[in-house]
């Protein structure tokens, strides 16, 4: 059972990643996008680690993060910076992992069949593809 009021080490500062996030969408600029990948890569360099789904029909074929499909049907991982963005979604329970933000952004890039990453689907949300994924990782520059 996950105690939901305690907060885990590794997603505090997290809020810093939402209150960035927030700012971009009230306004959406190239120098808020740059702003906010700032501060994520800032969290993944302090070992900061985000809340994944994993997809409970892949227990066989080892642990696979949990995908959705946007409209246009392209597939992307969610991650959650915080159980409470987490609880927001579809209601169903899932299995939560916390993971370290980089091994996930590697994943990511090196996964085939999805386009990227996106954090808080339901609320503070980002889509990070794998070009800006590749920007918060510091192999290629703004």
């Amino acid at each position: 059972m996950n105690d939901h009021t305690h907060t885990d080490k590794t997603l505090q500062g997290n809020n810093k990643i939402e209150s960035a996030i927030a700012a971009l969408q009230q306004e959406p600029s190239q120098e808020m996008l740059a702003h906010t990948l700032t501060v994520i890569r800032r969290r993944m360099n302090e070992h900061g680690e985000l809340i994944i789904a994993i997809d409970p029909s892949s227990a066989a074929s080892g642990l696979q993060v949990q995908a959705i499909q946007t409209d246009d049907g392209r597939k992307w991982w969610t991650a959650f910076t915080s159980f409470d963005e987490e609880l927001k979604g579809s209601g169903s329970v899932m299995s939560t992992f916390l993971t370290d933000m980089k091994q996930l952004f590697n994943s990511a890039i090196t996964a085939d069949n999805i386009q990227g990453i996106i954090i808080n689907p339901w609320n503070r949300t980002i889509m990070l593809d794998k070009a800006l994924l590749r920007i918060i990782l510091g192999e290629i520059s703004i």
